[in-house]
C-alpha cells in the first residue's frame, strides 16, 4: 500500500490531529482549574484554522483507488460545516458550565461527527459513504444523550438511535440492490453501467429513503421533533444545520453523478417529497408552543427548500444554490439557537414560546437579533435568506426542457409555503414585541461566548446576501 495517499486527505488528517490534541489536553489537565479555558481555546483555535487550510487546497485528488475523492464544491461545504461547528463550540459555553466534567468528551464527539461528514462528502463509493454516515451518526447519538440525567435527553437519544439504525438498514438494503444490479460500489463504475431495471430502481428508492431519514424529509421525519426537544440546545442547533448540510450535498452529488441516467425515475419522486416536506413542516410548525419543537418543524421545511435545488437540470447551478442556502441557513439558524441557549441557560427560562413574551421590554438587543434571524429564515429582504431562497427557486427550474410544468409547479408550492412560514415566524416576533406580559424575563447578561456567536451569525445574515464574492466563490467551486 502507498501510504503517501493519506496526504491527499489533508482536511481529514488535520481533523484527526485536532482530535488527538484535544484528547491530550483533556487527559493531562483533568485536575487543573484552567482546564475549561485552555480546552476551549485549543479546540476553537484549531477548528478556526482548519477552514483556512481547506480553502488553500489545490486541485482535486483521490486516494485508495477512488474510494476517497475530493472536489472543490465538497471542500467549500467542508469549510461551511467547520465554521458552523466553531459557532456551536462558542455558543455551547454557557451550557457546558453545568457539564464541565464531560467537556472534553463533548468536544471530541463534536469533532468526530464532523470527521464523519468530511468522509461522506469525499466518498467515491457507497461503502465509504456509508462508513462516513455512520461515523457521523454514532457520535451524534452520544451528543443527543449528553444530558443523561434528564429523561427527555435519554428519550430523544433512544428515538434517534432506533430511527438511525432503521434508516441505515434500509440504506444498506438499497446499496445491496445497486451492487446486485451493477456489480460495483464505486460511483463511477455504477454510473457507467446502471440502467432503469426493477432491481436498480428499488435500490435507488431504498437508498434515498434511508438518507431521507437523516435529512428529515417527509415521510421520514417523525423522529425530528422529539429528538430536537430532548437534546441539549447546542446539540439541537448542530443537528439542525451541520449534519443536514453534509447529507443534502452528498445526496445531490450522488443523484446526478450515479443515478443521472435514471433521472426520469428519481425526479418525480423528489417533486412529491419536496412539496410534502415543505408543506407539512410549515403546517406543523404553526401548532407548536415549545420553541425547540417549533424549530424542528422549521428545519423539516427548510430541508425541503434545500432539496428544491436538486430538481434542476443544471448540476452546477443546483450545487451552487444548495451550498449557498446551507451557508445562509447555518448562520440564521445558529443565531436563533444561540438566543434560545441564552434564554434557557442564562435566564433559566426554559424553551417554551411563552417565555419570550415581552422580551423586547427587558432585552431589546436579544429580541432584535432574534427578529433578524427569523426574517432571514422566512426569506424577507434585505437579509441573506431572501437571496438563498431566490437562488434555489431559480436552480429548481434551470434547464428544464422536457417537463416544464412540474418543476414550476413545485416552485410555486414552495412560494406559497414561504408566506405560511412568514406567518409562524412572526408568531415569535409578536410574542417578543406585542404580547403583553406583566412579568417578562428580567434583563440578563448573555455572556461573552453567546455575544460572540450572535455577532458572527448576524454579520453573516446581513452580509452574505449582498457580498457577491461569497456566491461567486461557491459558483467557481461548482464549475459554473
Amino acid at each position: 500500500m502507498n501510504y503517501g495517499q493519506f496526504l491527499n486527505m489533508i482536511p481529514e488528517f488535520y481533523l484527526v490531529v485536532i482530535l488527538i490534541i484535544v484528547f491530550a489536553v483533556d487527559f493531562f489537565m483533568h485536575k487543573s482549574e484552567k482546564k475549561h479555558d485552555v480546552l476551549f481555546a485549543v479546540t476553537l483555535g484549531l477548528t478556526v484554522v482548519l477552514p483556512v487550510r481547506i480553502a488553500l487546497l489545490g486541485e482535486p485528488a483521490e486516494a485508495f483507488g477512488g474510494i476517497y475523492v475530493t472536489s472543490q464544491i465538497a471542500n467549500v461545504m467542508k469549510v461551511i460545516l467547520t465554521v458552523g461547528t466553531a459557532i456551536v463550540l462558542i455558543m455551547s459555553q454557557a451550557w457546558l458550565k453545568t457539564n464541565s466534567r464531560y467537556e472534553g468528551e463533548y468536544y471530541m464527539l463534536l469533532l468526530s461527527t464532523l470527521l464523519g461528514m468530511y468522509m461522506m462528502l469525499s466518498s467515491g463509493s457507497f461503502l465509504m459513504f456509508f462508513l462516513g454516515l455512520e461515523m457521523a451518526s454514532v457520535p451524534m447519538a452520544c451528543l443527543v444523550a449528553f444530558d443523561k440525567k434528564k429523561k427527555d435527553s435519554a428519550e430523544a437519544a433512544a428515538k434517534y438511535v432506533l430511527m438511525a439504525t432503521f434508516s441505515s438498514g434500509v440504506m444498506l438494503f438499497g446499496i445491496s440492490f445497486i451492487y446486485a444490479a451493477t456489480g460495483s460500489l464505486y460511483f463511477d463504475n455504477v454510473a457507467a453501467v446502471i440502467k432503469a431495471s426493477p432491481i436498480a430502481i428499488m435500490g435507488m428508492v431504498f437508498f434515498f429513503s434511508g438518507l431521507g431519514f437523516k435529512i428529515s424529509l417527509v415521510p421520514f421525519h417523525f423522529w425530528t421533533a422529539d429528538t430536537y426537544q430532548g437534546a441539549p440546545t447546542p446539540v439541537t442547533g448542530y443537528l439542525s444545520v451541520v449534519s443536514k448540510g453534509a447529507a443534502t450535498l452528498t445526496l445531490a452529488i450522488i443523484l446526478v453523478k450515479v443515478f443521472g441516467s435514471m433521472i426520469a425515475w428519481w425526479q418525480p419522486m423528489l417533486w412529491v417529497v419536496i412539496m410534502l416536506t415543505i408543506t407539512i413542516g410549515n403546517l406543523m410548525a404553526i401548532r407548536q408552543t415549545e420553541l425547540k419543537r417549533f424549530m424542528a418543524f422549521s428545519s423539516i421545511s427548510q430541508a425541503g427548500y434545500i432539496m428544491l435545488a436538486v430538481i434542476g437540470a443544471d448540476p452546477a447551478t443546483s450545487q451552487t444554490a444548495l451550498t449557498f442556502y446551507v451557508l445562509v441557513y447555518v448562520v440564521a439558524n445558529m443565531s436563533v439557537f444561540s438566543v434560545i441557549s441564552a434564554v434557557e441557560h442564562r435566564a433559566g427560562a426554559g424553551t417554551k414560546m411563552s417565555a419570550y413574551n415581552g422580551l423586547y421590554q427587558t432585552n431589546p438587543k436579544l429580541a432584535f437579533i432574534m427578529t433578524i434571524a427569523l426574517f432571514s429564515l422566512a426569506g424577507i429582504p434585505p437579509f441573506a435568506g431572501m437571496f438563498s431562497k431566490f437562488f434555489v427557486f431559480m436552480a429548481g427550474v434551470a434547464g428544464q426542457d422536457q417537463a416544464p410544468f412540474w418543476p414550476y409547479f413545485v416552485v410555486f408550492i414552495a412560494l406559497i409555503n414561504t408566506v405560511i412560514s412568514l406567518y409562524y415566524y412572526l408568531l415569535i416576533v409578536k410574542a417578543m414585541y406585542i404580547t403583553k406580559e406583566e412579568n417578562p424575563l428580567p434583563t440578563f447578561r448573555h455572556g461573552t461566548a453567546i455575544n460572540a456567536a450572535l455577532a458572527i451569525c448576524t454579520v453573516g445574515i446581513v452580509l452574505f446576501g449582498v457580498c457577491s464574492c461569497v456566491y461567486e466563490w461557491i459558483a467557481n467551486a461548482a464549475g459554473m
